[in-house]
């Protein structure tokens, strides 16, 4: 049975008015909502936002991009005289980051636009979105309204999507659909395309997301590939990234958790790296919350692998870092799978925040090793 849509209620020209309501994070329609149009000042509008009060706009468009942007220099500028909170330990640092995050993507969710049901935007110089959220949510025949911030998003992901992401390992690009993550922390990719194959046979790809991994062990000569999925629009940009790339006869997508049927000499997982909650389906890709995606691939990978074969893990040890997660944990539950490590690569990040000593997980950031770690079975 289809649950009823949630309804965004508001007060306009003293009449009662309701509309469909969409959030991606699924966070329910906010429950005061005030006019707003190209009158209103940053600080009043920095001010009912911060009171969780949604601004529907009825003005110019490119003046409510220009007023989101005033919004967010609001938040990050710091208030004179107030002092930051130093956080005692890497795992404070990490949780007063992530509060923050959250807090500032609330107050600039509150800036809301009306679509049409054709996906048409009834206000003055408002871009043509319908292409870009066709390809985000899929057809349409109601009117709604969701955060200007969710449509940037969706913008973003469609120039993504255009442009592609060039991936060295490949010699080829990928091109990332919205809500699925994209692949720019490319160092691990590099550690896929040297660490030694058990077996050009057969290769199982956990979680694929955009089908890199499956394309890059293409690529290096694996006849059949098995790549999974939960998540329908991580299969549907996988299947897309695997047709541009001439490679749809050698990997094979399945929607089911963590492991397809039968066992494979080699199995490659690239599960999340830190254990905590996601506050997005994007986020999905990075939070994985008390590491259960982990916890699965390695308590359910020996039944799946091949008697010599070998299952690649690819992880940062990033969350060690913040102290989310202990040194000894990761090899405890290799051991409690029946798991030995029979090698183990290692790469520094190379992504902008790895040098940016402004970011306030810096001193974490710097520690920072990714590595691919080659289990076998005991």
């Amino acid at each position: 049975m289809n649950l009823p849509s949630p309804q965004l209620q508001w007060t306009e020209n003293d009449e009662v008015r309701s509309c469909r309501w969409h959030a991606e994070n699924g966070t329910p329609p906010p429950k005061r909502v005030q006019i707003a149009d190209d009158r209103m000042s940053t600080e009043i509008a920095y001010k009912l936002a911060c009171e969780g009060t949604a601004l529907l706009w009825r003005g110019d468009f490119q003046n409510a991009k220009q007023l989101l942007q005033a919004l967010a220099r609001r938040i990050d500028k710091k208030p004179a005289g107030k002092k930051t909170k130093v956080a005692a330990t890497a795992a404070e640092a990490f949780h007063l980051h992530r509060q923050a995050q959250s807090q500032r993507a609330r107050v600039l969710a509150m800036v809301l636009i009306p679509f049409e049901a054709d996906y048409r935007i009834p206000l003055r110089r408002a871009p043509d979105v319908v292409t870009a959220c066709t390809e985000a949510y899929g057809a349409s025949d109601t009117a709604f309204v969701t955060s200007l911030r969710e449509l940037l998003g969706i913008i973003g992901a469609h120039e993504w999507r255009k442009s592609g992401v060039d991936i060295a390992a490949l010699g080829a690009k990928i091109h990332p659909h919205y809500g699925v993550f994209s692949p720019v922390r490319g160092e691990y990719l590099d550690l896929l395309a040297k660490a030694p194959l058990p077996s050009t046979e057969l290769a199982f790809d956990i979680g694929t997301g955009t089908g890199v991994v499956s394309a890059l062990l293409a690529k290096r000569g694996i006849r059949k590939i098995v790549a999974t999925d939960l998540d329908p629009r991580a299969l549907r940009c996988a299947s897309d990234n695997l047709e541009r790339l001439g490679l749809t006869t050698q990997v094979e997508l399945q929607q089911t958790d963590l492991f397809p049927a039968g066992k494979a000499p080699l199995i490659v997982c690239n599960p999340p790296w830190l254990p905590a909650r996601p506050n997005s389906a994007i986020e999905h890709a990075i939070y994985d919350p008390e590491s259960r995606m982990l916890r699965g691939f390695l308590a359910g990978v020996a039944d799946h692998l091949e008697a010599n074969g070998e299952a690649w893990l690819i992880m940062s040890d990033f969350a060690e870092h913040l102290g989310l997660r202990t040194q000894t944990e990761l090899w405890d539950w290799i051991t409690a799978a029946g798991l030995v490590v029979a090698g183990k690569m290692d790469i520094k990040p190379r992504h902008p925040k790895s040098t940016d000593s402004s970011d306030p997980l810096h001193a974490a950031r710097v520690k920072e090793v990714t590595s691919l770690w080659r289990l076998k079975l005991k």
